[in-house]
């Protein structure tokens, strides 16, 4: 079976990115995968404090509760990341994830000595986010974020669903097609990794 892990970004537990992930992980679950789910603002997680204690096994030494998170990150098959865009890049607490992902960086590139810029990736992963403002560039910097992010959890960025001019908890309510969007997605990330050699 396809296994997902599903990342929720945002600090507040009815938000819009919440919503379009729960709608993404349902999708999900319909085309018969098993979806793990993770609440970041619930996790006790210190940020990456770079003291490169990693380079021996390519694990974090910082005992907390990105050890189960890195687990799940390295049996899943796909990965389903929602933030919000807080100063034009992902929540406070996605980003620490992110920086404590480093260790999955130094596991791949330096210590398994994966060549730079190989893109054969089998395990994929679909990025959901929204802002309040309407500006075109308002997903740029995210966008490289998110993208070396799933290069060092050894993931390809698959899809990203990227909605602006939603600010209030709630406001994906009034666009259904961005619901009905996600659930989709969802569907469709689980049909790619089956497809995937």
């Amino acid at each position: 079976m396809t296994a997902i892990l599903a990342i929720y970004g945002s600090p507040r537990r009815k938000g819009n990115t919440t919503l379009l992930l729960q709608r993404a992980v349902q999708g999900a679950r319909d085309a018969g995968a098993e979806v793990e789910e993770v609440v970041l603002r619930d996790l006790e997680m210190s940020p990456c404090l770079e003291i490169y204690g990693c380079k021996k096994t390519g694990r974090c030494v910082i005992k907390d509760d990105f050890q189960k998170v890195y687990d799940q990150l390295l049996r899943s098959d796909g990965l389903m990341l929602a933030s919000p865009i807080f100063f034009y890049t992902v929540s406070a607490h996605t980003k620490i994830l992110m920086d404590r992902c480093q260790s999955l960086w130094v596991k791949r590139y330096w210590l398994e000595k994966t060549p730079f810029g190989r893109r054969e990736f089998t395990k994929k992963g679909l990025f959901i986010s929204v802002g309040a403002t309407k500006g075109k560039r308002l997903f740029e910097g995210v966008l490289l974020t998110v993208k070396y992010f799933f290069d060092a959890a050894d993931m390809g960025l698959w899809r990203s669903l990227l909605y602006r001019g939603l600010d209030f908890e709630g406001d994906v309510l009034k666009h259904p097609e961005y619901l009905k969007e996600a659930y989709s997605s969802g569907r469709g990330l689980v049909e790619a990794l089956v497809r995937a050699p």
